[in-house]
């Protein structure tokens, strides 16, 4: 089911979380709300579900406006960061309670549970209590839990946050087979650039209660829109030209004698190995270091480029970039 906000506002007295954003996603996509801590993403996330109160604008799901509907008569269902199983209960009746609540009869919630469990792999663990299961497996519980009444919009509130980095990974898969296999609208709320990379049809990067840039993956990552984004999404130099910024990727940067005719003598000021590929940090005279930034630009070398010319900080190289690698930012 699509889901369409129009002018969407939160205030908290004179502070406005959400500010009038706009915003389409598709039925059955795969949309991610990426941005930092107190951006407002999380705040629109419970907008779309219910769980927060409008201040102006419009949430619309499917063909109707739901206004002030609760979020049992929204065709929504919320995973929350805190997946907040039942102690008592196993995994399978955790599964089947917003059933039992909505007087579904023993064995209809049951089956529809195990259903859901066998959907997300743990129908072989429906009789453990949650303390017998690990992070990951109550993770699945919870999804399962959300998906068995049957949303038509599923809204997932950094369910992959309190993961360690394998299993992080391993649930993203996961998590994408179910979207595509249910083909249901997941919107997922997140500060992974990875994350959001990885899972997304649209990605929409927030900041300061609006809305950057709403495209698909490659398009962010190749043509950010603003500094924001550029430095958000990470992998970009923000530049300053005499005619206004520009974006070049990292792994685009010239080094050395490819730097080309107009590069500029650079001080290495970092060198960071990351196994198939190195960080080489630079500072340059009238270049400006980004906000909590070591250094002004980031080159990105293949091992293999690095180790047949190793810098060392210290060193002085030039630095240079192909004019068609560099993408013009929005004021």
């Amino acid at each position: 089911m699509n889901v369409e906000l129009i002018g969407l506002t939160k205030r908290y007295g004179a502070a406005i979380a959400v500010d009038g954003i706009d915003l389409k996603v598709p039925s059955g996509a795969y949309c991610c709300l990426l941005g930092p801590s107190g951006c407002g993403k999380t705040t629109t996330l419970r907008m779309i579900g219910g769980h927060e109160r409008v201040s102006a604008g419009e949430v619309v799901i499917g063909p109707k406006a739901v206004g002030d509907a609760p979020p049992a008569e929204r065709g929504t269902a919320m995973m929350f960061q805190s997946y907040a199983l039942f102690p008592h209960l196993d995994a399978r009746d955790n599964v089947a309670f917003s059933l039992k609540m909505r007087g579904i009869g023993k064995a209809e919630r049951r089956a529809k549970a195990m259903a859901m469990l066998d959907l997300v792999q743990m129908g072989h663990l429906a009789g453990r209590l949650p303390a017998q299961l690990s992070g990951g497996q109550q993770q699945r519980v919870a999804l399962a839990r959300a998906l068995v009444t049957g949303p038509k919009v599923l809204l997932l509130d950094e369910p992959l946050s309190a993961l360690d980095p394998f299993l992080r990974v391993r649930m993203r898969v996961e998590l994408k087979r179910i979207q595509t296999e249910l083909g249901l609208t997941f919107i997922h709320v997140t500060h992974s650039q990875e994350e959001a990379m990885a899972l997304s049809d649209l990605v929409v990067v927030m900041n300061a209660g609006r809305i950057e840039q709403a495209a698909d993956p490659r398009t962010v990552f190749e043509r950010p829109a603003t500094a924001f984004v550029a430095r958000f999404i990470g992998g970009h130099n923000v530049i300053r030209l005499p005619d206004g910024l520009v974006a070049v990727r990292a792994d685009r940067m010239r080094l050395g004698a490819e730097a080309g005719p107009s590069a500029v003598p650079a001080r290495v000021v970092a060198v960071e190995y990351q196994g198939t590929s190195v960080h080489v940090g630079l500072d340059a005279d009238g270049l400006e270091r980004p906000p909590e930034s070591p250094a002004a630009l980031t080159a990105i070398l293949s091992d293999a480029d690095f180790s047949a010319r190793p810098l060392r900080p210290g060193d002085t190289v030039p630095v240079g970039w192909d004019e068609a690698a560099a993408h013009r930012l929005d004021a």
